[in-house]
């Protein structure tokens, strides 16, 4: 039985990966700050809650990571841990800077210390990029960081690569474009959207708050996401991939489909505030997957307008 250590499982992305592993039959450990005091909700929104081993573990202290790898001894590790949010980084540059790329650092210096038996999965993001002049990214196209945490996810990206150069480690990383689902964190915009729709729906009379909404994302469905971040583990040599649908859409056709999947009309209950635009912004934003179809056999199956109508439906059967 193979065991893996999933770092960040209680957000959207481990509870996905974790649920994949376990139906792959391996012994799934997952770390959280403070394991007793985490509720892990989505977990048990999963029905994975009693299947997953718990340890507590912070990654920005080496000594806490590497007495959890050398106690579970994992095959395989994934960090999805970090902070994850674009807009929240303007307000907490070091924290996030921290958490993402000293927590990576800690990470890759534990496993060469160990020994460098186990893989490593790294949560790369499409953020990195920057603006790419209207083409979609690919994995030579040139990061250009507009963002603190874009900044922190590129140098993390790099001390990958350099450990894989340096010591021969089997570390990956994942350029994920944006990727969805119903266990969205509320304070994600797709999520507000969707969440605030629904109550419209039901009667509510507020409206939905945006900033841009001209700007341009390519959305996928976040349990194929994980899939891939699978897959990069199992290949005979390590590598970096882009993952993505290859499409890009309007943060407009979001809100439309959203409203429209509710049958109203989104221009009838949106207004625009531009308190909420950022200091900088990626007007678009879309990837290019070939590398993962053709060395991975991944391509994604669901876009951005099937993501919104089955994050629709699953808030309307939670209401």
């Amino acid at each position: 039985m193979k065991k893996a250590v999933i770092c960040g499982i209680s957000g959207q992305d481990g509870a996905y990966l974790a649920k994949l592993l376990l139906e792959k039959g391996y012994s799934v450990c997952g770390t959280s700050r403070d394991a007793q005091m985490s509720t892990f909700n989505n977990l048990t929104r999963l029905g994975i809650r009693d299947s997953v081993k718990l340890e507590s573990m912070s990654l920005n202290d080496f000594r806490s990571v590497l007495q959890v790898l050398s106690k579970i001894q994992p095959d395989e590790v994934y960090n999805l841990a970090g902070q994850t949010s674009v807009g929240l980084s303007f307000e907490q540059p070091v924290e996030t800077l921290e958490s993402i790329a000293t927590g990576t650092l800690n990470l890759l210096e534990a496993i060469r210390f160990t020994g460098g038996k186990i893989k490593l999965y790294n949560a790369s993001s499409s953020e990195s990029f920057g603006d790419t002049g209207g083409k979609a990214a690919e994995e030579s196209t040139p990061f250009h960081p507009r963002s603190p945490y874009a900044v922190a996810k590129a140098t993390a990206f790099w001390e990958v690569a350099n450990y894989r150069e340096a010591y021969d480690l089997f570390a990956c990383s994942g350029i994920l474009f944006n990727h969805e689902s119903p266990l969205r964190p509320a304070r994600f915009v797709t999520q507000k959207i969707v969440s605030v729709a629904c109550r419209i729906a039901a009667g509510s009379p507020e409206k939905l708050q945006l900033g841009n909404i001209s700007v341009q994302r390519d959305w996928g469905w976040a349990p194929e996401y994980v899939e891939a971040m699978y897959l990069m583990l199992q290949q005979s040599e390590p590598d970096d991939y882009v993952i993505a649908t290859g499409e890009s859409h309007a943060l407009k056709e979001f809100v439309a489909q959203a409203f429209a999947t509710l049958g109203l009309d989104w221009e009838e209950h949106t207004v625009i505030d531009t308190s909420l635009y950022r200091p900088t912004e990626i007007a678009l934003g879309k990837g290019n997957p070939a590398k993962a179809k053709e060395k991975l056999g991944w391509q994604a199956k669901y876009k951005m307008h099937d993501v919104v109508k089955m994050m629709v439906e699953a808030k309307q059967d939670k209401l």
